[in-house]
This record gives C-alpha cells, sequence and structure tokens, in this order.
C-alpha cells in the first residue's frame, strides 16, 4: 500500500483479487477492516526491530557515509492530523477559539529521529507518540533513552529545533558521548546576550553557504549556561541572498541570521562544517515529513486508535526506508536517469492494477 501509494486500506482493499497477492503471499490479503484490527494488535517492538534491521544490514554494508567524518541525527516533532470529532484514548486535546466560540480539538503527534549520511539515502529510524500530559521534549528524552540503548553508535551529532535548548535534553546526550547543535532563539538568554557581546567585539569570518554570501561568527568555550555539563560554543552565520519575486519578477536581496548553540568543539567541525549542519535540520522536513505526507500518505488515519496509528507510522518508515535504500544503492545510475521515485511507485501500482484486470477477467 505504502509502496505503490495507494493511499489507504479502501484502495487496497480493491485490488484483493489481484494475482500479484498470490504470487507473493500465496492467497488475498485481509479486508480493510482486518488490516485495521490487526495493526492495533501488532507489538511495537517488533516493527522497530525490522527497522533496526534494516539499519544494520545498511551500516554493515558501508552504505551509511557519515558528514565529513561525523554521523549525524536529526529530531523532531510532527503532528500527524486533527478532529473536533474523532478521539481516542491516545488523542492530545487543545482548545480553538473560533468564531462560534470555543471548541476542543483533538490531535497526534509524534517525535522521529532520522538519520542523515554523506549520500542522498536517509534512514528513519524511530518515532514516539507524544502523551496526554506532556510536552514535545520529554516525548524526545524517551524516545532518545530508547534508541541510544539500541543504536548507540548510529550517531555522534544530534540536530533539533530551537525547543530543545534545554539542559536536561544537553546533557542526556552528553552522558552517551554524544553532542548536540540546536537553533537558538531566545534572546533573552545569558548565553545568547553574552554571545553577541562577544560578537561585537570580533569581526566577522567572511563565507559561503551554497549561493549564500555569508558572515560567521564563532564563541567557544562560554561557561555562561552552567546547568549544562560542558562548554557551549555559539555560533552566528549572517546569511545574503538574491530571490526573484514572482509578481513583481523584481530581484530581492534578502538577509537572515541564524544563532546555534552546540557542544561539539572547533576542532571536529569547523565553522563552515557547523553552519552547514545547522541547516540540514530542515532535512527531516523536507525529506521527512512533507515526502511522507505528500508521497507516502503517512498521515491518513488508517485505524482510529493509538496502537494502531504507531504501527502503520512504523510500517510506513519500514517501507520509506527500504525504497529509498533499492532505489539509490541497487538501480544502477542509467536506470535512475530521467525517472523519478513516483515512476518506480507507479510501476509497483500498474501491477497491481493489471493483474486486478486479468483477475476480474476484463481486458487490460
Amino acid at each position: 500500500m505504502f509502496w505503490s501509494r495507494l493511499g489507504s486500506l479502501n484502495a487496497l482493499e480493491e485490488h484483493r483479487l489481484s494475482r500479484f497477492w498470490k504470487r507473493w503471499l500465496g492467497r488475498s490479503p485481509g479486508s480493510s477492516d482486518t488490516l485495521g484490527r490487526v495493526h492495533a494488535g501488532l507489538a511495537a517492538h517488533e516493527l522497530r526491530e525490522g527497522l533496526h534491521h534494516v539499519y544494520s544490514r545498511l551500516k554493515r554494508n558501508k552504505a551509511l557515509p557519515g558528514i565529513g567524518g561525523l554521523s549525524v541525527a536529526v529530531l523532531d516533532g510532527h503532528e500527524t492530523h486533527a478532529s473536533y470529532r474523532r478521539r481516542c484514548s491516545g488523542c492530545l486535546q487543545r482548545t480553538i477559539h473560533t468564531e462560534q466560540g470555543e471548541r476542543i480539538q483533538y490531535y497526534h503527534r509524534n517525535v522521529t529521529l532520522q538519520l542523515l549520511t554523506g549520500s542522498e539515502l536517509r534512514i528513519l529510524v524511530d518515532l514516539e507518540p507524544q502523551r496526554p500530559g506532556e510536552d514535545e521534549v520529554a516525548t524526545a528524552r524517551r524516545l532518545l533513552d530508547r534508541v541510544l540503548a539500541r543504536y548507540p553508535r548510529a550517531f555522534q551529532l544530534l540536530l533539533a529545533d530551537g525547543l530543545y535548548a534545554q539542559a536536561p535534553f544537553f546533557n542526556l546526550l552528553l552522558a552517551h558521548g554524544k553532542h548536540a547543535l540546536v537553533v537558538l532563539k531566545d534572546e533573552r538568554r545569558d548565553l545568547y546576550q553574552d554571545a553577541c557581546g562577544l560578537f561585537a567585539l570580533n569581526p566577522p569570518e567572511e563565507g559561503k553557504y551554497r549561493s549564500r554570501h555569508c558572515q560567521w561568527w564563532d564563541v567557544s568555550d562560554l561557561t555562561t549556561w552552567p546547568q549544562v555539563n560542558a562548554p557551549v560554543r555559539v555560533i552566528r552565520s549572517r546569511e545574503t541572498y538574491q530571490v526573484r519575486r514572482q509578481t513583481t519578477k523584481q530581484v530581492e536581496s534578502i538577509t537572515t541570521d541564524w544563532v546555534w548553540a552546540t557542544t561539539l568543539p572547533v576542532t571536529q567541525a569547523a565553522t563552515e562544517q557547523a553552519v552547514g549542519f545547522g541547516h540540514r535540520r530542515w532535512d527531516i522536513e523536507n525529506y521527512g515529513f512533507n515526502e511522507l505526507v505528500n508521497e507516502w500518505h503517512s498521515d491518513h488515519v488508517y485505524k482510529h486508535h493509538p496502537k494502531a496509528i504507531e504501527a502503520f507510522l512504523l510500517v510506513a518508515f519500514l517501507a520509506y526506508n527500504l525504497f529509498h535504500a533499492f532505489w539509490l544503492l541497487n538501480l544502477k545510475p542509467a536506470l535512475r536517469h530521467g525517472r523519478t521515485q513516483r515512476y518506480g511507485a507507479r510501476l509497483m501500482a500498474r501491477e497491481l492494477c493489471q493483474d486486478t484486470c486479468f483477475a476480474e477477467g476484463s481486458s487490460p
């Protein structure tokens, strides 16, 4: 269902008569109701073992190269769906102010960890559903407890949003010999103010990130954040680039300011490399959540049950990892040239549809 991008269990059920299932499974798959009920009873740890098996095979085959000598992962939260009517025992809830008054909205949210590599391949490692009454960082720490125990050598550096600029989060990673690099947004922080004071005393270093002209400031060994069990490094990147507006066709110069806090020392990552790491935090949005939602239909509620939602997402992660590994590592470049990944998914869907036509006795 995920590989052929069908989008729903009902769409999958329409192809139950396809001869494809006879060859692959030896029988037809269950109905949509059966598949939903089965996923609600699946053991999530078994699905996670499947994800770990794929990771370990790729790691053993040297298919997960580091980035500049470092293995890097990124962590972020994602809201899968929301409803004013449908709810289950795992739903979070919030009050929405509308013109008709206040309404209670029910939603599901999880925290996902993605492994980045020096190639185009990215691996979705694991997820953890957010529970009622807890925030995203608490969910992330529970996820990290499991990932650090099961994947002790998967990453050395973890990228995250400004929400994760919290001392317990940094200390958890330091206790396992890992480093964090997070966006630093809060201008009221002593760390932010002290770093800005030092930035004003030192001239910037000229640099370039992609097509952007940059000015970089890099201050190490700051002890203004005593709750963190290591000195903190603060990096600032002022980036200028050109944008052509669609409406006026005029070229406009835009300047953006980025500030990151990290425990990663300069000896392991120079300023240019650290700035590149900071921008790769968006990989989980662009190549993770956006692709899963728009191409793989992962936000569809296949069955509104907390265990079923978690199981379907883990199966989507497994399908995502296998598909990308096959596409990038098994197919020769000549076969991929001029063809998109969507093309491969449509070939799978075509086989299902074609075999269904034959099974029903109609012409192909």
